[in-house]
């Protein structure tokens, strides 16, 4: 049985492997005894002006065989039993890759593009500032994730899915550092590739997967599902649906509102990006050294109350570029992501501020109240901006101070920016949040705050404003056979969360049809 060991060293140390196997030896006091070691995690520590590594690895002496990734062993499927899957995105996917393992056949409806086509009009968008509804950087195969970053962390608990799921990608052709770093990351340039391999091997296996194939109802009979209406002409018969259309597929919060079946409104977050030169977070985090061969570019995280309302960072990219994220015209949204060696020359991360239905006094029960407050706000960012895809935006310093900005710093945001007043562009309640969040923020990181720090308003598509409500086995309260799935149904926040619910999706309908 292996053993485990930790102990911190500098980077430059950890990149030196006769070095570590040196201390590894004294650690344990093996002497003469024979062993391989294998990372088992490992995350910087920059507490202190000299930068350290936390390691930890795994032992094995004598010969003993090294760990091996867990077996995923699909099976032919093509004359199994049918499940249908909408939304080809982590929950999607990974529900897919979990019914191959079980013997069912996924076959899976995906309103967008491949991600080949999908990333001609990403371009579009970004060079015409012009939105394809269906195919964007939410909607389309591998999801938001795919061109949207690809950060695997998590704070789900269940230790053993989790490791399950990084595996799968690694299996799929992600690095194994993604089963060691502390927050894992694939990178927006590999992760196409690898949600290609996952499809390739659905097919092979007997499954299918549908492109342009938005779902356009979904039948019910005396309470139970019966099959899907897919662009509006085509009827598919199905008794168990996995819904997993992520959390920008509004028309399929009006789809089952129309139908009267229960909604409910759930608390999210809204507030703005911000952008800084990557060598400044690096300076700030690191103590005055530069990222380098032995460090990653700088990351933060930030919390804050103001006046009893959380305030926190969302979805740092080092070395990352903002994106355009609107999946209809008349809107704008951001977001960030990042390449795998995270090289671009600045940082960014959403900071944004906790909204709850609570919030709207009149429509807390209303399930839409949310949406409704999201959309507001991202149709009059698309009007600041000119009613285009440039996003308004403004300098740290010059929003704290209530400022114009006379002019705005070079961006990584292709559409372009428009200068605006953010404190009257957003709602009072987030841009009083934000300037005392900001405020902290600074006091935390001395040289945050700084008017080469641009914000670009908003960052509004943290997580799903709606939750469509699910009993304990998995399937909406009122439709059974309908599974309600990952982000889209307000039951995860993230890439591996929501693989992990795809496949605990797929358990629970495996499980009643062995009942």
């Amino acid at each position: 049985m292996s053993q485990q060991v930790q102990f911190q060293c500098t980077p430059e140390q950890a990149k030196d492997d006769a070095y570590l196997r040196n201390r590894i030896k004294n650690e344990l006091e093996l002497g003469d005894i024979p062993f391989e070691f294998k990372w088992r995690r490992r995350s910087i520590d920059a507490r202190k002006r000299q930068l350290k590594l936390n390691c930890s690895f795994n032992v094995y002496m004598n010969g003993e065989a090294v760990e091996a990734l867990g077996a995923f062993v699909p099976t032919n499927v093509k004359d199994a039993k049918s499940i249908a899957i909408v939304g080809s995105g982590p929950a999607g996917l990974f529900a897919a890759l979990r019914a191959l393992e079980l013997g069912l056949k996924p076959v899976i409806y995906e309103r967008g593009k491949d991600v080949r086509s999908r990333r001609r009009d990403l371009a579009t968008l970004n060079k015409a500032c012009i939105v394809n509804p269906e195919s964007n950087y939410c909607f389309g195969e591998g999801g938001a994730g795919t061109y949207s970053d690809g950060k695997l962390y998590t704070r789900s608990k269940k230790r053993g899915d989790v490791k399950r799921a990084l595996e799968w990608f690694v299996q799929f052709g992600a690095t194994e550092d993604i089963l060691v770093d502390a927050h894992p990351h694939i990178g927006t340039n590999k992760l196409p590739q690898i949600i290609v391999a996952m499809r390739e091997l659905i097919l092979e296996c007997g499954g299918e997967v549908h492109f342009n194939s938005k779902v356009t109802d979904i039948a019910a009979d005396q309470g139970k599902v019966t099959g899907l209406e897919i662009n509006g002409n085509e009827f598919v018969k199905f008794d168990h649906v996995v819904l997993a259309t992520g959390h920008s597929a509004r028309d399929i919060f009006e789809l089952l509102t129309n139908k009267g079946w229960r909604l409910e409104a759930k608390a999210f977050a809204l507030g703005v990006r911000v952008e800084h030169p990557q060598d400044l977070i690096d300076k700030i985090q690191y103590h005055g050294r530069l990222n380098d061969e032995f460090v990653p570019p700088a990351s933060y995280s930030l919390v804050a109350q103001v006046k009893g309302r959380g305030v926190y960072s969302f979805c740092m990219c080092p070395g990352g570029i903002v994106a355009p994220c609107a999946t209809a015209q008349e809107e704008v949204v951001t977001n960030g992501w990042s390449p795998s060696k995270r090289n671009n020359p600045y940082s960014n991360s959403g900071i944004v501020v906790s909204v709850s239905p609570t919030d709207f006094k009149g429509r807390e029960n209303d399930p839409m109240v949310c949406l409704d407050f999201q959309k507001s706000v991202e149709k009059k960012c698309w009007e600041a901006g000119g009613s285009t895809q440039k996003v308004p935006a403004q300098r740290l310093i010059d929003f704290l101070d209530g400022k114009v900005s006379k002019n705005l710093p070079n961006t990584s945001y292709q559409p372009g920016l428009v200068s605006a007043d953010l404190n009257k562009v957003l709602p009072a309640f987030i841009s009083d949040s934000l300037r005392g969040a900001f405020k902290e923020f600074g006091q935390k990181m001395n040289g945050f705050i700084t008017n080469d720090a641009v914000l670009h308003a908003p960052e509004s598509r943290t997580s799903s404003p709606v939750q469509i409500p699910r009993n304990e086995f998995l399937q909406h309260p009122d439709v059974k056979g309908l599974f309600p799935c990952a982000e889209g149904a307000g039951y995860a926040g993230g890439i591996i969360s929501a693989a992990i619910d795809g496949m605990k999706c797929v358990d629970q309908i495996n499980a009643e049809l062995n009942t």
